[in-house]
């Protein structure tokens, strides 16, 4: 699954100089209320931050690498409205502390099952951006009774599903990338709430050595038997093949859906016009397309 926290450092360099004209359309991140409830869980041996606010069915929200759950705050404002949301720090990142633990999606994936747990939701709703993709569908495959619906955005199943150059890239990721990377967004945002901010080129040599490693989950896909949407951007770093055959895996586009739905899938595949992978977490529309989805909404043929 998502071994992708950040390309490399050019990829370092275009997502955080591109951010701020993203975000400037936007609602700002002060216009978050703060939460209802935060506060820290230590979970095999993570000590992870979390937040939890709105009212109404229960929503994990898992960010992508080198970020934070803050990366959502300018969705937040919506989906607080109709979700109660609960925000994780993943480990060495935003407000959780990096430790010792090499990286793992499938630990995480069990970190997030006993996070859950602690917080006493026995089933939620889960939406994974990148390498909270990754870790969301690890939570699915491992934990398939705590996952009611799943949304993975611009997340694949293995890792020959990215562009060469971006495989190329992720090789590159280490702590040398710390002395290019101080004046970002980036780095300032992790300096700003970290519990131990000297950790960063200790994070950056960590998700390197994580990133170096191939997978291939594709038998595990098979496992996720409740609804799934895939989401990516119509430039994202995947192959559009890779994309197709992970809604193919999942049992979609095999045959016409028939004008009574009677073939349709229960699994959803949404191609965001005009974003990358580096804006789609930014994008209004990743709301209006998946909270339909994630509340249920078939939308029954007109025929009926």
């Amino acid at each position: 699954m998502q071994r992708i926290l950040a390309p490399a450092l050019a990829a370092m360099a275009l997502m955080t100089s591109s951010l701020p004209a993203v975000a400037d359309s936007q609602p700002a991140a002060s216009t978050v209320q703060a939460p209802d409830k935060s506060g820290r869980l230590a979970i095999n041996g993570i000590n992870y931050y979390y937040e939890v606010r709105g009212k109404g069915e229960p929503l994990l929200l898992l960010h992508g690498g080198l970020g934070s759950g803050d990366m959502f705050a300018p969705l937040l404002p919506t989906l607080t409205k109709q979700r109660r949301v609960v925000l994780v720090d993943l480990q060495g990142h935003g407000r959780t502390e990096l430790g010792t633990r090499k990286f793992s999606l499938e630990a995480m994936g069990d970190d997030m099952n006993g996070l859950l747990q602690k917080l006493g939701y026995q089933q939620i709703d889960v939406l994974g951006y990148s390498m909270g993709g990754g870790v969301g569908f690890r939570l699915a495959v491992q934990h398939p009774q705590r996952v009611r619906r799943l949304v993975l955005v611009s997340a694949g199943y293995a890792s020959d599903g990215f562009y060469p150059e971006i495989l190329a890239q992720q090789g590159q990721v280490n702590a040398e990338a710390f002395q290019y990377m101080k004046d970002t967004p980036m780095y300032k945002g992790y300096v700003a709430v970290a519990p131990k901010p000297d950790d960063f080129p200790r994070l950056l040599d960590t998700i390197g050595d994580f990133m170096k490693q191939g997978y291939d989950y594709e038998a595990d896909v098979a496992k996720l038997k409740m609804p799934v949407m895939l989401v990516f951007g119509d430039s994202d770093m995947y192959r559009p093949e890779h994309v197709i055959k992970f809604y193919q895996l999942l049992g979609g586009g095999l045959k016409d859906a028939g004008w009574m739905r009677e073939h349709l899938s229960q699994n959803r595949l949404a191609i965001l016009p005009n974003h990358t992978h580096y804006d789609i977490f930014l994008a209004p529309e990743l709301v209006s397309t998946t909270l339909p989805f994630l509340n249920g909404d078939t939308k029954a043929s007109a025929w009926q």
